[in-house]
């Protein structure tokens, strides 16, 4: 995991702790350091123990290789070094906050967030070697003047009582209750404290503070009195999992656009859609545990508990061979006026991605112009359901022939011909079913390249090529063609092959027909009736 990091940064990569292990488990960690070594307690603060005599040497190495990547922005710690004089925690601890306020190192922490094991021990670095924010400010060139207000929005909560709290860090100058941000007022200052707010008068720069009701602006904006200054923001990670959510009580449907878009917002990388095929509503995220924390809090914040599923596949379907002079005539009568309509049709298929084309040949007037949009309706309304069950892609229909009738005749009958003339015609054109296929850019260290080649070709991808990932150190970049029926868990391996780092990102490339053998299986699977969920 440590060469993986190393890989992914510019700046060295300083562990400051050693794992101590026990049946393939970490269950403590010797602090490089102090050498103090502590076990972990579920729930509660590590006790100190003797250090394992069994890992004494392993411990002095790595406290070795720490101290000598800390040594390369200090010559006095490193003549110590080369005299093979032992600095004290006090030195070492002074190295750190230089360096990480200096940007110049990446320290890293062992912990199990689920189980708060190491969450303490980072908490107190931070408190002892993170950098002043007059130091960190500096780094980011932000030039300090106390009548000019600056900070940026970290966090948006809504809480049950207060509304919108934007937690926002000061960087600049002092804010005062009441004062104009962005030209919205801010109604509100706060402390947070857990679950505890303490209201405040003002705030002074480096100072992390609640602000209450600032609408309008979202998580990574700049806050000023006069916008003159933009702070960057951090990027957006796009979305790679996803989950088809449905309210389990039907009365709460109304209520949960509002609730989705208040997650989004505390939460800018969710993203949610309601589909335009299948027309779910499907949910997007980083993966299976990041989509459940969501949905934990839409059930407890909103009250809006949730049934889940993996999306369906949005198939299409398409014809191979043309049919043509297909006849549809739709003949009813009910006492008084009755219903006619009487059409002949051309179906040809059109190249892949041409989509639909309608025109019409009639001459003479056989099919009066105004009830020739009514034959085109028909024709579409036929082709968002298929003789397969799905939406239809890449036809030709040309409106050729026909008859009516002076009296009868209306533009819903011609409509009703169609459906009918399409419903015959599309049986003879051999459907096929054709899928989705993404273009995917797989990132991962090149010692998993060979697994990453391996889970694209038991994905039924096809492999473009693979190169070096540009200013990514000892990374490849993997290209492929995959099925989006086969990406629905593909982060989740992924992660599982290269120790939870590995990424990849995609976009939307072309339809392709399914293969024989696999499309009877999807037709089966779905019984026609369009909904192709989850793996084929």
């Amino acid at each position: 995991m440590i060469d993986a990091l190393k890989s992914v940064s510019s700046r060295p990569i300083v562990p400051h702790q050693y794992p101590i292990g026990k049946n393939e488990q970490i269950i403590g960690f010797i602090d490089l350091v102090t050498e103090q070594a502590y076990h972990y307690h579920p729930g509660a603060a590590a006790d100190p123990v003797p250090l394992p005599e069994h890992l004494k040497a392993q411990e002095s190495a790595a406290r070795q290789q720490m101290l000598e990547e800390v040594a390369n922005f200090d010559d006095h710690l490193l003549e110590e070094l080369l005299e093979e004089i032992n600095p004290d925690a006090e030195e070492i601890t002074r190295d750190l906050k230089m360096e990480l306020g200096a940007d110049l190192i990446v320290p890293v922490f062992i912990g199990i967030a689920e189980q708060d094991f190491g969450v303490r021990p980072l908490l107190e670095a931070l408190l002892r070697e993170a950098p002043t924010p007059e130091t960190t400010a500096d780094r980011r060139g932000i030039i300090q003047s106390e009548n000019k207000v600056l900070a940026q929005i970290l966090k948006t909560y809504y809480t049950p009582q207060g509304g919108k709290l934007s937690l926002v860090r000061m960087w600049r100058g002092t804010l005062a209750d009441g004062a104009i941000l962005n030209g919205v007022r801010v109604n509100g200052l706060y402390r947070l404290t857990g679950q505890q707010t303490q209201s405040l008068h003002s705030v002074s720069a480096g100072e992390i503070v609640a602000l209450g009701r600032l609408e309008g602006v979202k998580t990574g904006d700049t806050l000023a009195l006069d916008r003159s200054e933009e702070l960057p923001k951090a990027e957006i990670i796009p979305p790679v999992y996803a989950l088809a959510i449905v309210p389990e009580k039907r009365n709460d449907e109304v209520k949960l656009s509002s609730a989705l878009a208040k997650l989004l917002e505390e939460d800018p990388s969710l993203v949610w859609e309601q589909h335009g095929d299948t027309h779910e509503i499907i949910l997007w995220g980083q993966g299976e545990i990041h989509l459940k924390v969501a949905l934990d809090r839409l059930r407890r914040k909103y009250n809006l508990p949730m049934v889940t599923h993996l999306p369906q596949v949005p198939y299409k379907e398409t014809i191979r061979k043309p049919a043509s002079s297909i006849h549809g005539r739709y003949k009813h009568q009910s006492g008084g006026h009755g219903q006619f309509g009487d059409v002949y049709l051309d179906i040809q298929p059109q190249p892949r991605g041409e989509g639909f084309n309608f025109t019409d040949k009639i001459v003479g007037g056989v099919v009066p112009k105004q009830y020739i949009p009514g034959v085109e309706v028909g024709v579409r309304e036929y082709l968002d359901r298929g003789p397969l069950g799905f939406p239809v892609v890449d036809v030709a229909v040309t409106l050729t022939n026909g008859s009516y009738h002076s009296v009868d005749s209306s533009e819903q009958a011609f409509k009703q011909a169609a459906r009918l003339a399409m419903q015959e015609g599309m049986a003879k054109c051999e459907p096929a079913l054709l899928e989705p296929i993404a273009k995917v850019e797989i990132c991962a260290p090149n010692e998993c390249t060979s697994k990453v080649l391996q889970l694209v070709s038991g994905h039924r991808g096809q492999i473009l090529g693979y190169e070096g990932k540009q200013d990514w150190k000892g990374w490849d970049a993997v290209s492929a063609y995959l099925p989006i029926a086969e990406m629905q868990n593909l982060i989740v391996e992924l992660r599982s092959q290269t120790m939870g780092v590995g990424f990849f990102n995609w976009e939307f490339d072309r339809l392709q027909e399914v293969p024989e053998p696999l499309a009877k299986r999807v037709l089966l699977t779905t019984g026609g009736n369009g909904n192709g969920n989850g793996k084929s």
